[in-house]
């Protein structure tokens, strides 16, 4: 399958190039500082934030899937970057004809207002008590600018007529990739805290294979 990874020096992104690449993938990855990548792959350097569409259009096109990674590195200080990032992606697939996109935003993204969804339920159906009640608080008073972007984010996503997949990941650690991780359709995973990278990837890249997933949102733990 021929894929173009955004962000694929990032978190999740890395995870997602290093095993696209293993897996035999034709990648082109878009990255702003590609020194850090080996492997068989087309290298695209691009700042989603000033790029020029023509050359996002290039880095698209021909390719059977998009998968992003795009987040902030600092989410308390870099507020703005996904949904500024993944406005540029969606608008480069829709002129060069390509429609699958995978992204990925945070589990407690499904509470969260957004020009798209302004009231949203105040309690996603996977949480549970402590999330309910203490930790979605507390994440939301410290992220809130950042799940304020995200929930834009999805609704770009949404709006955009391609044919789209949304994962969900609660707190994210560097553990190794197993394979073993739960997923939900359309709402967190029941008792899910974490969930590796590497996991996230996997599942990322697994639901390309799927024709179900296509305009469902997923939540993923271990």
């Amino acid at each position: 399958m021929k894929l173009t990874i955004f962000a694929a020096t990032g978190g999740i992104g890395r995870h997602v190039f290093d095993q696209a690449v293993a897996a035999g993938h034709d990648v082109t990855a878009v990255v702003r500082n590609p020194a850090s990548l080996a492997g068989e792959a087309r290298i695209v350097t691009a700042d989603l934030a000033t790029a020029e569409p023509a050359v996002l259009a290039s880095a698209v096109t021909g390719s059977d899937a998009v998968l992003s990674g795009l987040g902030p590195r600092n989410p308390r200080s870099e507020a703005g970057i996904t949904s500024q990032g993944t406005r540029a992606i969606v608008a480069a697939m829709q002129d060069a004809g390509v429609r699958r996109l995978v992204v990925v935003s945070a589990a407690p993204i499904g509470t969260v207002p957004s020009p798209g969804r302004p009231n949203p339920p105040a309690h996603d159906p996977g949480d549970g008590f402590f999330m309910r009640h203490l930790g979605s608080r507390f994440a939301g008073a410290m992220f809130r600018a950042h799940y304020a972007d995200l929930a834009l984010m999805e609704d770009i996503v949404r709006e955009s007529g391609l044919d789209w997949t949304i994962s969900r990941p609660p707190r994210l650690t560097d553990k190794p990739l197993t394979g073993a991780y739960r997923t939900a359709r359309g709402q967190n995973v029941r008792g899910g805290v974490t969930v590796s990278r590497a996991n996230v990837a996997h599942h990322m890249l697994a639901m390309l294979e799927q024709p179900g997933t296509i305009h469902q949102v997923f939540g993923i733990a271990d």
